[in-house]
């Protein structure tokens, strides 16, 4: 217990020196976006890599990638439903920032310093995950509210192919489904490299978070928020007392379950037309709300 409530307290105080070092004026926004490139391209892919070496290949893997699809699925119908009487803009905002889970930036260094042995586990759901993020979750949305652009599959994969993280999940899953191992000096200088992955993620967030919000869009954030947390603890409780799994798949998933908003649907939300301070503080604000929930889970399941 002690050592999760100092990881939890570890995470806050990185998130706090990120967001100081922007507001005494030593690092921009805009220092982020380089720490993001930094972590999408170099140090979330060494992790990958580390992570899925020695894993053996197994349905229950399989099993992960399917749900990190249908989560995402089973939410968008819920935030469809719960905002069917608002503006298509409102609309597209809900569907948005209910689904996706943020994995590499969040969950992944979270949960990594209590069960190593879970994060190939995350990792398949996010390959799945990372499905919906890319298009799948626009393209559905986009059918949900009539909406006349086209996202293709052809768009959708050659989106996937472009992210040095899917990529690597897939070249990994290839290796392993062969049973090939990388030499192991290799693996020493990707395990130097994917421990940078959990300080750079959280400083990133402190460097994005956002704690202003236009007061005309308050009720729609707490009501987006409301809808998130309400699905994903109802999905926790799910996980946790109805589908029988195996202890380690339990936690992962319940702990997925309560994960914050991914960057992706940010960039979807912002692209369909909703200001920028809404998202930003809805992202932060969910950040905050899931390290509390995660925290508390993590104490239960102990």
């Amino acid at each position: 217990m002690k050592e999760i409530l100092l990881q939890a307290v570890s995470f806050c105080f990185v998130i706090i020196l990120g967001y100081l070092m922007k507001r005494i004026g030593l690092l921009s926004k805009a220092d982020g976006a380089t720490l993001s490139v930094i972590i999408v391209n170099i140090t979330l892919p060494a992790t990958v890599i580390v992570s899925l070496a020695n894993v053996v290949v197994s349905s229950t893997l399989f099993f992960l990638l399917a749900m990190g699809i249908l989560l995402n699925i089973v939410v968008i119908l819920v935030g469809s439903q719960a905002s069917r009487k608002r503006s298509i803009l409102d609309r597209q905002f809900q569907m948005y920032s209910m689904s996706g889970y943020n994995i590499g930036n969040f969950t992944l260094p979270f949960i990594q310093g209590f069960y190593p042995l879970a994060i190939p586990f995350l990792l398949m759901f996010d390959i799945g995950n990372s499905v919906m993020l890319t298009g799948g979750s626009t393209l559905l949305i986009d059918k949900m509210i009539g909406s006349k652009e086209e996202t293709t599959l052809k768009k959708i994969i050659l989106t996937l192919f472009k992210s040095v993280p899917f990529t690597a999940y897939m070249g990994m899953l290839l290796l392993r489904s062969v049973q090939i191992e990388l030499p192991i000096e290799l693996l020493g200088i990707l395990e130097l490299i994917a421990k940078a992955n959990g300080f750079l993620s959280m400083f990133m967030i402190g460097l994005y978070l956002e704690l202003r919000l236009p007061k005309q869009a308050l009720n729609l954030v707490k009501e987006v928020l409301f809808w998130r947390y309400l699905c994903g603890m109802l999905l926790a409780l799910l996980f946790a007392f109805v589908v029988p799994l195996e202890p380690l798949l339990r936690i992962v998933l319940v702990v997925i379950s309560l994960a914050p908003m991914p960057t992706f649907s940010v960039i979807n939300s912002v692209k369909a037309g909703m200001k920028e301070e809404t998202v930003g503080f809805t992202s932060s604000a969910s950040i905050l709300i899931s390290l509390v929930l995660m925290t508390i889970v993590m104490l239960l399941m102990v």
